[in-house]
């Protein structure tokens, strides 16, 4: 215990004290009770540094906010958040708060909010992003009644916002686990559940130096997990309070197909042709396709929709392209006929895209992992993804029963294109594999909602 320090001691000497039924800790036989209290303090000093870590980490984003976009719309976005919230509740609301880290873990929790609106009216949602490629596009999302910025995971706002949304629960969605957040949670016994999660023995909370992390896992009330890995993981982790119950995205992708209304240009633009949609494309990705359509004579057509839609994006995309090209927002009047490719350069279209789309690339398996297959797949049409998959339980799946495939490389690429394009029965077969996945796996978000509205 040699990282006790003095001070330390004489405090939890203290508290001792206080805590002893009237007996203090002042003699030297008595000195031995100190010792179940060494994972308190090694929790006390995890805390301490867990703070730090998020003090650096806001600072560090104050710091490259002039330089970077999405760090300024973080820092902006978080400007006067207690005005936000103070007074937005009263004592008397239900206030159910969801928190997701991006527009990716929204879509998932979407859903369940929705179905807890209709089967509980009187509930009020409280709705906060980490990142504003959540915020920034579902700040207006109707059916929360209050949509902000999660302050910093400090101790004093953790205990302000709390204190102000007075939650009756606590859903988080995923991944998002904020330690500070969790405990002042835990302290006051508001009901916390995990929705849609996923876990990998790989994870820090697993670890021998993860206790710390594991124990605030521990604090939840309700596990819900996509598969019976992530089941087994937390089983083996001492954490009983575990139920599979799938993944919600499958019901959001599948109602937005089933409502999904047509766009007269998508459909000018394929005509009587093949269409090849690339969705959330990165430039490695994009390096790769573009060398397909630039080398290859087929009749069919191409649709980029970049994850990047800035236009020194679009622009480094349009020269790859050595096939006539045209954006979106300048197709409107244009002989469409005329143009090989087609690029969308504006945000929440993707969706819609696809309902036009014999075949999707979907990017982002070039770098941290690739970007929602579950879109293209809801509409009955193969995937094809980059290498770096293996994350994502729905990828596996899919390449397994022949609904997705793989390329690393150009020469993969080329192969998997050409036969989409030339035999039709395995077209067929994939696509039909694809849609039959996604209506197997339906009904998580109803499973979910009924079991937080009990």
């Amino acid at each position: 215990m040699e990282w006790w320090s003095t001070g330390k001691v004489e405090y939890w000497k203290k508290r001792v004290g206080e805590w002893g039924n009237g007996r203090s800790v002042e003699k030297e036989e008595d000195s031995n009770l100190l010792l179940p209290l060494e994972p308190i303090l090694l929790a006390d000093n995890m805390k301490l540094l867990y703070t730090l870590g998020i003090i650096i980490y806001t600072l560090a984003i104050r710091l490259v906010s002039p330089f970077n976009r999405k760090a300024a719309l973080w820092v902006r976005g978080r400007k006067g958040w207690k005005k936000q919230i103070t007074g937005k509740f009263s004592l008397t609301d239900t206030v159910y708060w969801f928190h997701c880290a991006s527009l990716g873990e929204f879509e998932q929790g979407r859903p369940v909010i929705e179905l807890i609106k209709k089967k509980m009216p009187e509930v009020k949602i409280l709705l906060t992003f980490f990142s504003p490629s959540g915020y920034e596009i579902r700040k207006n999302f109707e059916s929360a009644d209050l949509v902000m910025y999660l302050p910093a995971d400090r101790p004093r706002n953790v205990r302000y916002f709390i204190k102000q949304a007075n939650p009756a629960k606590a859903v988080f969605i995923k991944y998002e686990f904020w330690y500070n957040y969790l405990s002042e949670l835990h302290r006051q016994s508001v009901p916390v559940y995990l929705i849609s999660g996923v876990f990998r023995s790989s994870q820090h909370f697993f670890k021998f130096t993860g206790k710390y992390f594991l124990n605030h896992l521990k604090q939840f009330n309700h596990f819900f997990v996509q598969d019976r890995e992530s089941e087994n993981i937390l089983l083996k982790a001492g954490i009983r309070q575990v139920t599979v119950s799938g993944d919600t995205r499958f019901d959001r992708v599948y109602s937005i197909s089933q409502l999904a209304a047509g766009n007269p240009l998508l459909a000018n633009f394929k005509a009587e042709n093949r269409l090849v949609v690339a969705g959330s494309s990165w430039p490695r990705d994009e390096e790769i396709i573009t060398r397909y359509i630039n080398t290859k004579q087929t009749d069919a057509k191409w649709i980029f929709a970049p994850h990047e839609v800035d236009d020194a994006h679009i622009i480094q995309l349009e020269k790859l392209l050595k096939v006539p090209v045209i954006r979106y927002s300048e197709a409107g009047d244009a002989d469409l006929s005329a143009y090989m490719v087609l690029i969308i350069d504006s945000i929440g279209l993707l969706s819609s895209v696809y309902k036009y789309a014999d075949i999707s690339v979907i990017g982002g398996g070039f770098g941290k992992g690739i970007h929602n297959i579950l879109e293209p797949a809801t509409w009955g049409i193969p995937v094809i993804f980059g290498p770096n998959h293996n994350k994502f339980n729905e990828a596996n799946e899919l390449v397994k029963t022949g609904g997705a495939m793989t390329f690393d490389d150009y020469s993969r690429f080329e192969s998997i294109i050409n036969d989409f394009l030339t035999n039709q029965k395995m077209l067929i077969r994939s696509s039909e594999i694809s849609l039959q996945y996604v209506k197997e796996n339906l009904g998580a978000s109803q499973f979910v909602a009924d079991r937080l509205t009990r």
